[in-house]
């Protein structure tokens, strides 16, 4: 483990990752284009996402069994295939449902690649490096955002709609030849179980489900990721741009701000996981609170939001993503290795149904907004946006009523066990008193040295 051939293998991992978020991303910084190019409305264009969407959350659980089942160098491989097709297909599309099979051929692919990525990382990494590097792989993942945000856009805007998808698409060819020439299932002498039956699968997958910390890894990524989802890959532009009037340069930039501060918090929150894992859900709880709090400041401002408020807006969503990624630890930690590729699958499920859920309402609602001569005949008026995204607040007390109610079960389970978890003021003021103490000594030993 810990090898330099395991550092190779993951870099392989992760820039199949990247490549896949930046398919993934492709269309939402496209969608004033699509608007054009399809002649669509706001519930059509956000039907895009939310099938890519569907099709990427329907597979998790079925993409978490193959890849239990046949490892992860052939799904990483497999996905990177689809996505091209998927682009290649989009590049050329002319109507609604031409672009609609692009893009759920893009969202199967894109299926295949996270959950199998991290399925490598308890194979050939020692579980002390596993929280860190599991965020790094999300993180480093999302500097796909930036391909899209950044080139994707310069070649949309001078070359066109087919140069600028099928660009995009030769990334992933990239991904194929790099995926299945690296990456190994285990390293070389490692004796290898026989894959499952079709009854072990069933079994494994009742088990992965029935464990509550495989539940609380879902609620969390379902009540966490969503919001910066939602922003960042359909309705973030144009409520920036046609909203909150921004020029689409300065909304370009904060689009790259959100990609950057995601990359930045990354790293400290493997940290923080792997000091404090009894801390994860207070964590995840303090995140929601943040981003209902923001959205609440941003929505309710009297007229257009200040720029520095946008900029707070988009800090604190763009923390949602790296904040996610503590759900899959929960996954990993409640569960075995044998039954890891399907606990992680069931876990990714929750953040993309919630995200398509609300992508959905916010389309079906300005276009509500729109007939019913709200908006005053502007489709994306800010008014409008400030009804249809309050949707999110629903989605964000939802979930963390279940995460309470999961985590005490959590807990009583631990409990059982005889790992009891103090209230948090307790452990608070544990830290506090051992760092008193660490200082005190630390005094008592610089003045017996003088």
């Amino acid at each position: 483990m810990d090898t330099r051939r395991a550092w190779w293998i993951w870099g392989t991992g992760v820039f199949a990752y990247l490549v896949a978020i930046t398919q993934r991303t492709s269309f939402g910084v496209a969608g004033l284009h699509a608007t054009e190019r399809f002649d669509a409305t706001a519930a059509a264009l956000s039907t895009f996402t939310v099938v890519q969407l569907l099709v990427y959350a329907g597979l998790q659980i079925p993409v978490g069994l193959m890849v239990d089942r046949f490892g992860p160098r052939f799904m990483i491989t497999g996905g990177a295939v689809l996505m091209c097709a998927g682009q290649v297909q989009l590049a050329f599309a002319s109507s609604i449902p031409e672009g609609l099979a692009g893009r759920l051929l893009v969202g199967a692919g894109d299926a295949m690649t996270f959950v199998s990525v991290l399925r490598l990382l308890p194979i050939w990494f020692s579980g002390k490096r596993i929280p860190l590097l599991t965020q790094l792989t999300g993180q480093f993942g999302q500097l796909g955002q930036l391909l899209s945000v950044i080139p994707f856009v310069a070649l949309l805007n001078l070359q066109g709609w087919q140069t600028a998808f099928l660009s995009v698409a030769a990334l992933s060819v990239l991904s194929v030849i790099l995926a299945a020439s690296v990456i190994r299932n285990f390293p070389s002498g490692v004796e290898q179980d026989l894959p499952p039956t079709l009854r072990q699968t069933g079994v494994s997958l009742a088990q992965a489900w029935k464990q509550p910390g495989t539940q609380l890894g879902l609620w969390s990524h379902f009540t966490v990721q969503f919001a910066g989802n939602v922003f960042i890959l359909t309705w973030g532009f144009p409520f920036l741009v046609s909203g909150q009037g921004l020029e689409p340069a300065a909304a370009s930039a904060l689009m790259t701000v959100f990609v950057a501060v995601a990359l930045c918090s990354g790293p400290f929150f493997g940290r923080w996981v792997a000091r404090h894992p009894l801390r994860r859900s207070s964590l995840v709880l303090l995140i929601i609170a943040a981003t209902a709090a923001v959205w609440l400041a941003v929505l309710l401002y009297p007229g257009r939001a200040p720029f520095w408020l946008l900029v707070v807006l988009v800090l604190v969503l763009a923390v949602g993503g790296p904040g996610s990624m503590i759900a899959f630890d929960f996954a990993r930690t409640f569960n075995p290795v044998s039954r890891a590729g399907t606990a992680t699958g069931i876990v990714n499920v929750g953040g993309f149904v919630s995200a398509l859920l609300v992508m959905f309402c916010v389309g079906v609602a300005l276009d509500a907004l729109y007939a019913s001569g709200y908006s005053q005949g502007e489709l994306y008026s800010l008014d409008s946006f400030r009804i249809a995204l309050s949707v999110q607040f629903l989605f964000l007390g939802g979930g963390t009523a279940a995460i309470l109610f999961i985590r005490r079960r959590v807990r009583a389970n631990m409990a059982a066990q005889g790992q009891n978890v103090p209230p948090l003021r307790v452990a608070l003021a544990r830290q506090r008193r051992l760092r008193k103490q660490r200082r005190d000594r630390r005094r008592d030993a610089s003045a017996g040295r003088h």
